[in-house]
Order: structure tokens, then sequence, then C-alpha cells
């Protein structure tokens, strides 16, 4: 368990240093759009935080579409006004040194106007789009370990460490995990895991949630989050510096390779309804 560290030198009073604690939360409200930082956010029945990945974009054959099926999608741009349920609209590149009025940027209500969203949508695209909402779950990824997901700053500030010229925006962008925790190191997260099927329960303020399992990742870390360009050999520079990662009481089993990252969890039925805070304090 992590405990603020004390040190006491001699004739000095204790120095107390930071105890872990939630320094970002991002919801992702459109599936594979851009995300939205939020000081507090609540717990849904199906265990994702309010807003997240609420909306996901389908095809007329009930696909969803999103960053592993196309590139094309990390090209779009968006803005959340989460309380008046607004959502402006615009292509990577279009919208630079123009107003907000400009017919380039669109403006529309989550609930009002979404079949002119879709219409936006199916034109950028080229064929039919609809929007589907979820208000239990959302739509994640995992809808087994349907939780928020939970990374470290200090891991995602290691990772950028790795690639030249990238950034902890950049990295942030690639994995969007929810909640980001402070003054733990890195790949801190690592640590939540038992074996396969056990799950690991650790507090952050007044929440319990139980660590599933790491995220395996797919392609889509590997693009640059604003263009959709690949970089290449970004998965196997990041399985190489992954592997000498792994903290030495992490269950190995549970790495059987590298491409893995962030903590996905599960959220028990009696933690619905409450909510997380910037600056709650962390226990695992």
């Amino acid at each position: 368990m992590f405990r603020p560290a004390v040190h006491c030198p001699a004739n000095h009073s204790p120095t107390v240093f930071p105890m872990p604690h939630l320094a970002k939360i991002l919801v992702y409200p459109i599936k594979s759009l851009d995300g939205v930082e939020v000081t507090q956010a609540e717990l849904l029945a199906g265990g994702a935080l309010t807003h997240d990945r609420e909306f996901a974009l389908f095809d007329h054959e009930g696909n969803v579409i999103n960053a592993k099926r196309t590139k094309k999608i990390h090209t779009i741009r968006s803005e959340f006004d989460l309380a008046g349920r607004m959502v402006t609209v615009w292509r990577q590149g279009e919208s630079v040194g123009l107003p907000a009025q400009s017919a380039y940027r669109r403006r529309f209500h989550l609930d009002q106007d979404r079949g002119a969203l879709a219409t936006w949508f199916s034109d950028f695209f080229g064929y039919p789009v609809l929007i589907q909402q979820d208000l239990h779950m959302g739509f994640p990824d995992d809808t087994h370990a349907s939780g928020p997901t939970v990374v470290s700053v200090a891991t995602l500030e290691a990772i950028a460490s790795w690639f030249p010229a990238m950034t902890v925006e950049a990295v942030r962008r690639r994995f969007r995990a929810n909640l980001e925790i402070e003054a733990a190191p890195a790949f801190w997260e690592d640590r939540l895991f038992a074996e396969s099927g056990e799950l690991v329960p650790f507090q952050i303020g007044a929440v319990t949630l139980l660590s599933s399992n790491p995220c395996q990742r797919c392609i889509v870390p590997t693009r640059n989050p604003w263009t959709g360009d690949r970089l290449p050999k970004f998965q196997k520079d990041f399985n190489a510096n992954r592997s000498q990662t792994l903290p030495p009481d992490v269950v190995p089993a549970r790495f059987d390779h590298f491409y893995k990252l962030t903590t996905n969890t599960q959220v028990p039925t009696s933690e619905a309804g409450k909510s997380l805070r910037l600056g709650d304090p962390v226990q695992a």
C-alpha cells in the first residue's frame, strides 16, 4: 500500500511527500474523438464515467466507426460543452485562423441536433453514419471491464522519453486513459494485477475500483493522434522499452507480451452514483 513518504533528518522536522492522488480526469463523449478534462465525474451503473464514450458512430450495417477501423477519424477535431450538451466539430487544418462562426466549424446539440450531426459525419466519411447513445455503460472496448482506465503521470512521461520529440500530451492522446495518478512512480499501475481472473481492489477517494487486466493495445497508439500518420517501428520500440519496466513484484503471466498499457477496471455495483474528484487520494 502506498503511504506518504517521510524523511526525518537529524534536527529537522519531518518532510511529508505528496501521496499518490488523482491529477487528471478525461472523458471522451464521442468514441474515438477528442477528450474533455473535467474536475469530477460520477460513475454510471454500468461502470463508466458519466459522458465517457456516451456516443459512438456506426455504419448502416451496425459496425462501429472508430480509430481502429479508419485513421481518417484522427483528423476530426471536436470541442464539447458538456453542461450545455453541445459539440463543435471541424476537419483538422480547416479552422486554423478562422473564427468560431466559420462554415468550417459546425456546432450541434448532442440531443436535439443528433440527426444533423450524423449528416456531418456522413459527409465526412462518404457513407451513411448513425449515432448511438448508451447512458448505462457507454461504448467501451472491454465490456467485461467497463470502468475507467488508469495510468500514472510518470508512466506517460517515461513513454514520451522513449521517442524523440514526442510530448507527454501526444502520449496521452495515443493511449486515452481516463484517470491519471500523480506522485506515483512510472508503471505503478502494473502492480495492481493478480493472477488472471482475480480482481485487485484499490481506492480513489471514496470510490473502490477493481483492477482487472492490463489493457492490450491496438494500431491506434502507433498513429499520430492529430493526423493519423503511423510512426514507423512504434510498436517494436515500445515493446523493447516496455519489457524493461515491469516492477519486480508484478505477476509475469499478465504480460505474455508487452504491448499493454494502463489498467482496465471493474466497478462494484455499490460504487454507482459515487464521484471521483481531482485531488482524491489513491491507496493501493
